[in-house]
């Protein structure tokens, strides 16, 4: 079927909150390319949103899951377990950086992790509470989308969110929350709102995905590792997007060298097959009760063998040195873009977790959400796909493969040059 039958289909069978804008359907893939119904070529900048760190189908991993496909798909690991479950645990207790020996549960996407990590937080603490940060993402699940610090569009049309979850600002001094600002609402949240004795866990990313790509500072991390252990708390880290190589190293946190007492992974973990995991400190994990955790798929067979290849992939192709070259490779242009439109500004990049904003004024980092909307449509016009984000809504993000080739980078780098030269016109500086 071609694009305009497969629209057609769309418009009349999938649910308006389901249904992607994009009237381009996706036919054939390899790493940072994609080929659509009607046989056009498109450059990916997505990666499926951050789950394609080593591209589209990588060899490796294709042949894995094809070998487990023709052992087994399913027992549910609960009724009849199987070597990827324990090989993956086992690997992940290996690399993830919490405090101790580490143990692990498998589910199914990342807001299904973050569900069982505040489940697990409670059941080690005795403690409901839970804080978040402004501008924080963690999935669309009812207890995720009470802890996301953005409301629209995830929770704008679902009712009473989930009680006992606080927020504190996050440190981005480019908006004018500095990090003394946000260590000092953090306190006060724990001094108004959430009584230290009634709360399990501090939750963060450590790079802000959905909210704009921006790291926490390492005296930050450090300073609410010394908040959790003073009151008795957890420190969970959302490492979804962060995480598989996307900052040059495994974990972003390791940056930080703070080690949290649990990790939440999902995303570029088995290169767009569906699975997360939950790793934490061994007393941590063990708190709940026999049977308390799991579900029908989480950690199935296929997605096992997926991670498995994944991990070999980053020991034998240096996927971490890759990603720190790829941001090398896109601050440089950024620089440039810098220096030469009055509307890109805030160029950053921790490897190649990178982004730039858009801006109607840089003297008063002015977001401009238009531009950036315009700027993605532009880019698909001509064959690149192109991600915005941020709390305001002018970020745009760039997730294409740490494996992408330098020329198709090169290439879709211009498209969006190009693209910003047709959209601002005389705003360019000579």
């Amino acid at each position: 079927m071609n694009n305009a039958q497969l629209n057609e289909l769309k418009q009349r069978y999938v649910a308006n909150g389901a249904a992607s804008p994009a009237t381009q359907f996706a036919d054939r893939a390899e790493n940072a390319l994609i080929w659509d119904a009607d046989g056009n070529r498109i450059i990916d900048f997505a990666g499926g949103i951050g789950v394609l760190n080593i591209g589209h189908r990588h060899p490796k991993v294709v042949e894995a899951v094809k070998a487990q496909l023709d052992k087994v798909m399913h027992t549910c690991q609960t009724v009849m377990p199987y070597e990827g479950y324990v090989k993956v645990a086992e690997r992940l207790s290996q690399v993830t950086p919490v405090r101790g020996h580490a143990k692990v549960m498998l589910a199914n996407s990342g807001a299904e992790a973050l569900e069982n990590a505040v489940k697990i937080a409670r059941a080690a603490t005795g403690k409901n509470n839970v804080i978040c940060f402004d501008g924080g993402y963690h999935g669309r699940t009812f207890m995720t989308m009470a802890m996301n610090g953005k409301v629209a569009p995830y929770a704008t049309d679902f009712g009473t969110m989930p009680g006992n979850v606080f927020r504190a600002p996050y440190p981005v001094p480019y908006h004018g929350v500095s990090e003394d600002e946000a260590l000092r609402g953090l306190k006060m949240a724990i001094k108004t709102d959430a009584n230290p004795r009634d709360t399990a866990a501090i939750v963060l990313e450590p790079v802000l995905g959905e909210g704009g790509f921006y790291p926490a500072p390492t005296s930050f991390l450090k300073a609410i590792r010394e908040i959790c252990d003073e009151h008795g708390m957890l420190m969970i880290v959302d490492e979804v997007q962060s995480g598989f190589g996307r900052t040059g190293k495994l974990f972003a946190i390791e940056h930080s060298g703070v080690e949290p007492d649990i990790i939440t992974m999902a995303k570029s973990m088995a290169d767009g097959m569906p699975i997360s995991a939950v790793v934490g400190t061994d007393r941590v994990m063990d708190a709940s009760g026999a049977n308390s955790l799991g579900g029908t798929y989480t950690g199935n067979p296929l997605s096992c063998a997926a991670t498995l290849a994944v991990l070999d992939v980053f020991e034998e192709e240096k996927i971490l040195e890759k990603s720190l070259a790829l941001g090398d490779k896109l601050a440089k242009r950024f620089g440039q873009w810098q220096s030469d439109f009055d509307c890109v500004d805030n160029a950053r990049n921790m490897g190649s977790m990178a982004a730039i904003d858009l801006v109607s004024d840089k003297a008063k980092h002015t977001p401009d959400a238009d531009l950036a909307a315009a700027l993605c449509k532009k880019a698909r016009e001509k064959g690149l796909i192109l991600l915005s984000c941020g709390l305001y809504g002018n970020t745009i993000r760039f997730l294409m493969p740490v494996t992408i080739e330098d020329e198709i980078l090169e290439e879709g780098l211009d498209i969006v040059e190009a693209a910003l030269k047709e959209l601002v016109g005389s705003q360019a500086t000579a």
